[in-house]
């Protein structure tokens, strides 16, 4: 219930009960309280999850070593972040050259080769 109340410059009775107003205002309703961007509401709600809660699923599966792995990358900046980035990027190109080398030498040594049947 919303009441407001306002003296009058002259201390009139009549003046102080014209400004009551008995007004309920429904905050449950959409059309009044519109949300303000779609899928807000059900983020937050799922958010709230205490502390004492389990943890999220996808923290389950992991390993002391990958938090640890997790909070050294979330606490670099965006060019470390980036150099971090090509430096596995070249790390990928060098095994895969080593595994294109080891390929070719299993094909000259005929270790791939199927036994005859």
């Amino acid at each position: 219930m919303l009441v407001v109340k306002m003296a009058s410059p002259n201390g009139g009775d009549d003046f102080e009960s014209s400004l009551l107003s008995f007004e309920k205002l429904d905050r449950a309703s959409p059309d009044l309280w519109p949300e303000q961007l779609p899928g807000v509401a059900e983020f937050a709600a799922s958010c709230k999850n205490p502390i004492t809660d389990s943890p999220p699923k996808w923290m389950a599966e992991l390993e002391n070593e990958d938090i640890d792995m997790l909070k050294e990358l979330g606490s670099l900046t965006t060019a470390n972040l980036m150099e971090k980035v090509k430096g596995l990027q070249n790390l990928a190109y060098q095994l895969g050259l080593e595994e294109s080398r080891e390929m070719t030498r299993g094909k000259f040594l005929n270790i791939l080769e199927r036994p005859k049947k």
